[in-house]
This record gives structure tokens, sequence and C-alpha cells, in this order.
């Protein structure tokens, strides 16, 4: 590396609990959330925050529901991190659940980790009532009750609650998480896991106190969870709930976020936006030259371009991107107006972040650069360069839940073998070129990454989405490089009018894939595409559900097949 790094004061972090009773106590006045009701956003200062999750969790071991795993399934509020903290604060497992899974998972997520408890949001009571009534069911707003009886006891001196023991070496959190293949596994994590985590995240981001952090994802994601909630908490800054994705924009005017943690469709609808109300405008030369004389300089860029941050709340300095690779040209974009976005790079299993861009040293194109806690290795290096990225540190998961072979398959000598593939580059950046399942080799031994072609064809403004698939191809003896593509009804829309046609597509689509193929070497080349008329389906948080694509493109590949 030839940079030495300036890394911020970060201290560690004995437990979750701890991170809670030192909010308290340096920022007890301070609101560490903000939901909105009856219209409006309101306040709950830390001390409030704090003495909710003692009355519950007192009431709660009262009725004997110590070393408990329990459910917490719904959308993001205050109720939702209220019942997180006072589970992981000693009184047992906390299970966070997707709240868009089927009632046939949640059913099978209960039983496996022999919840005995579900609280929820109330608009998913009908998916909770098909749980056993071996499993208690708790909507949110029947918590408030259950404090209030807790609170009862404490002023009575019972503070058992308060008194109990944490091992951050067990587990407290156990993640059940399909990605994007469907194969469900769940992650288990200590506060060891976490709180290490939350440490390194605080060596190479800043922030304080007057942040404002906009919560966009489901916290039932490590990566929402760890980033959007438990390290804000850790700095004093406040954390408010979004109503939804198509409230971000309203949410924004209303709270006036400074950081926001999104996935990489989210910040490249930001700009997409942006840049169609520039050309509407007609003002692409004058824009591109008020970036040129700004050069480098955040603040003046601000300024410059003050209309760009009052619609994004007036306030915004920094946007952390991850989930998936984001397009260096969008994160560069934002850049130019004065919203530094950076990118980072984690897994569910490593608790979530293994590397992260600093927010004042960075490469749009890179990952991130390991965390001073974190060593990443790149193991089984190939011609290309590329091999497995494998991550040591205090983070990586205690283990699959009851599932030794697949945990011994991926931590071996205390390394976690991701299944991602890439390599590091001189100045230590992360580099990613694909998962190691998804990767096509062809008969040639030549890798082709689908998640580096699926990038180049998503930055063309009428392609939506694109997922790159291989065929084999028996007369050429080798892999059809097919991109299955999904069209932007808008830039088609914008420049063909409504009832623009099947042909138009075809051509737009060809073109696109003309200029991808431009761009790189023979053999990544795309061979064929095809036209997907419907959205891809996606994760719940936001990435495509892969499995099944190649599958329903086939026919129509084989028929462009057989007319070429």
């Amino acid at each position: 590396m030839t940079k030495k790094l300036r890394y911020y004061d970060s201290k560690r972090i004995e437990n979750l609990r701890s991170v809670l009773r030192a909010a308290e106590r340096q920022y007890g006045s301070r609101p560490a959330f903000m939901q909105k009701t009856d219209g409006i956003y309101r306040p709950t200062t830390y001390s409030e925050f704090g003495d909710m999750v003692e009355g519950l969790g007192t009431e709660l071991l009262s009725q004997d529901m110590l070393g408990s795993r329990i459910i917490v399934m719904g959308d993001n509020c205050l109720e939702w991190a209220t019942v997180y903290m006072t589970v992981v604060c000693g009184l047992g497992v906390i299970v966070p659940a997707d709240k868009e899974m089927p009632p046939e998972e949640l059913q099978n997520i209960a039983e496996v980790s022999n919840a005995r408890a579900i609280f929820y949001s109330p608009r998913f009571k009908n998916k909770v009532l098909s749980l056993p009534d071996t499993v208690r069911k708790i909507a949110f707003p029947d918590i408030y009750p259950l404090i209030n009886e807790g609170r009862k006891k404490l002023e009575w001196g019972d503070t058992s609650f308060l008194r109990l023991p944490i091992d951050r070496d067990a587990l407290a959190v156990l993640l059940f998480t399909s990605g994007t293949t469907g194969m469900s596994k769940g992650v288990m994590l200590s506060h060891k896991n976490i709180c290490s985590n939350l440490t390194e995240i605080g060596f190479m981001l800043y922030s304080d106190s007057s942040d404002i952090l906009l919560t966009v994802l489901p916290l039932h994601h490590a990566y929402a969870c760890t980033c959007s909630f438990l390290f804000p908490m850790t700095r004093g800054a406040c954390v408010a709930f979004c109503e939804g994705l198509r409230y971000i924009t309203r949410n924004m005017q209303e709270i006036h976020p400074t950081v926001i943690c999104c996935v990489p469709i989210l910040v490249e609808t930001i700009y997409r936006k942006i840049r169609i109300n520039i050309s509407r405008k007609g003002i692409e030369k004058k824009m591109q030259t008020a970036v040129s004389l700004t050069g480098g300089n955040m603040a003046l860029k601000r300024r410059v371009f003050s209309e760009i941050h009052d619609s994004l709340g007036g306030n915004l300095r920094l946007i952390i991107c991850g989930g998936a690779a984001a397009d260096p040209a969008v994160l560069r974009g934002l850049r130019d107006f004065g919203l530094r976005t950076i990118q980072g790079y984690g897994l569910t299993e490593c608790s979530p972040i293994a590397a992260i861009n600093k927010d004042d040293y960075f490469r749009d194109d890179a990952a991130g650069l390991p965390t001073p806690g974190t060593v990443v290795d790149i193991y089984d290096v190939q011609n290309d360069g590329t091999g497995e990225i494998r991550v040591k540190s205090d983070g990586v998961m205690l283990g699959y839940y009851e599932d030794p072979e697949r945990t011994a398959e991926v931590i071996r000598d205390g390394w976690f073998y991701t299944g991602d593939l890439g390599y590091i580059d001189n100045d230590g950046f992360l580099h990613i070129t694909g998962r190691k399942k998804n990767v096509i080799v062809t008969a040639g031994g030549k890798n082709v990454f689908p998640e580096e072609l699926e990038t180049y064809l998503c930055r063309n403004r009428f392609v939506s989405e694109a997922v790159v698939v291989g065929y084999i191809n028996e007369t050429r003896g080798d892999y059809d490089i097919v991109a299955v593509l999904h069209p932007d009804t808008a830039a088609f829309t914008e420049v063909y009018g409504r009832e623009y046609s099947h042909g138009q597509v075809e051509a737009e689509f060809a073109r696109a894939v003309e200029e991808v193929n431009s761009l790189v070497q023979p053999y990544k080349r795309i061979n064929f595409f095809v036209i997907r008329t419907e959205e891809f389906e996606r994760t719940s948080s936001r990435k495509i559900r892969r499995m099944g694509v190649a599958e329903a493109a086939q026919a129509e590949y084989l028929r462009r097949l057989a007319r070429s």
C-alpha cells in the first residue's frame, strides 16, 4: 500500500448492552430514533429507548423467557429496535426474519430455531397466525403494556434483567439468509462478532451525534442492522425510519438526513433522476462546466449544486452503498455533484463488513480496503490474477446453525472462504470480479464473470436490469454468453413515446450489446440477448434472485440460436 492510512478513533466494544448503556450516559437527551406517527416525525431519546428496553426485558424475564429464541418480523420501526435490543441484552437469542417471506418459510424458521415467541407488525398478523400455538405471538403495539408492567417491577426493585450476564462468545443473533440462490442458511453471530464489526466501521468512517441516518433497508439484514441501526448508536447519532421506498424523497425532505445506507439500485435511481432533470432543463453543458470548475472541492460543490442537495434534504454528506457492486460511473457522477458516495463489501457471515472504502480514501471501482482488524486474502490465484476471497477477523460467524458440514466447508484454519472471486491491487484495495458459483469457464479455460458484463449493460439508459447466463452450444463445444435484459420503460417512452414497439426494443438492446462487446476481450463477448418483459424477482435486500433466470430464458435463447 503506497499511502499510510489515517484511521478515526474507535474504541473496543464489549457487548451490545454496553453500547446502549454508553449511549444513555453520553447522549441521553438526544434523539436515538425518529418515527412518523400521525403524519409527523417524533423523536425518542436514548434515555427513553433505554427505559423501554429495560421495561420490556424485566417483564419478559418475569414471564420465564430467559434463554428463549425470539423472532422479530416486521417494518423498520422503534418497536422492532426495542425488541431486538431487549433480547440481545442477556434475555436470549434474537431471530430477525424477513417480513416478505411466505408463511411456510416462517413456519420452518420457527420450528428449526425452536422459537418461543414472535414479535411482529400488525399487518402481518395472518402470516403469524400460521405458526403453532407453542409460539407466543405479540404484535408490536402490545409491547407497551409489557413495558409498563416491567417499569413497575423496576420501581419495586426488580433489577434481575439489568444484571443478566452476557457471554460475548455465545450465540446472540440467528440470521436466516437465502441470498440469491434460495439456499437457506442460519448464520450464527455473537456479541463479539457484531461488536468487533462496529469497532472496525468506526475506524473507517466518521460519524458523530449530529448525524441523522435515514434507514431504508430492512433491518433483518446484517448490513442494515449493523450499519443503519447499531453503528449510529455507538456515535449517539439519530436513526430515522423511512416509511418505504416510495416515500424516500418525501422523508428526506422531512428529516434532512446526513447519511444514508443503501444498495446500488437506489444509488442508481437517485443518479438517474438527477441526470433526467438536467436533460429536461437542457443544461448539460452548463452543469459539466460547473463540475469542472468546482474540481474536488466538496463544500463548493454543495453550494453550486444546492438545488440537487435540497432535493435530497439539504444536509446529505455521505451515501454508503453495499449489498452488491455499484457502478463506478454512478459513484463518480454523484461525487461530481458534491454527494460523497462510497461502497463496501461484506457478507452476513462476517457480521457483515469485511472491506469498505474510507470516506477520505477510496476507489470507485473497488469494494474497499480491509478494515484494520480484518485480514483479506486471495486464495488459489488463477492465470487471470483472480482467486477466491477469504477473510479472517473477529467478525467471522460462529458457524451455520445445526450444519457443521457446511460450516467446515467455508471456515478452515480460521479463514472464512466467501465464494466470491476477486483480487487486491497494489494499493491494498479489494476488487470483486464475481461469484465463484456464477463464473462461466470457457472451453479455453477463460473466466467470464457475469457481474462485469451486467454492470456494463446497465449503464445503457434503455436497460433497466440485466442477468448474464451461459448455455452450452453443442455445435461449438463452448458456452454461448447470453444477456437477459429487462427494458427501462421510462427511457423508451421518453425517446419513442408510449406506444414504442418490440422492434425498437430489439434495436436498442442490440446496440447495447454491441457497445459492451466493443469494451471487453473476445472471449467475454455476448453472443445473444433475450428480452424479459417482467422485472426480475428480487430478494428483500434488492438483489436479483438469479435462481431460475437461465431456465426461464432458455427457450427464447434456443429460438435465437436456431435463427442465427
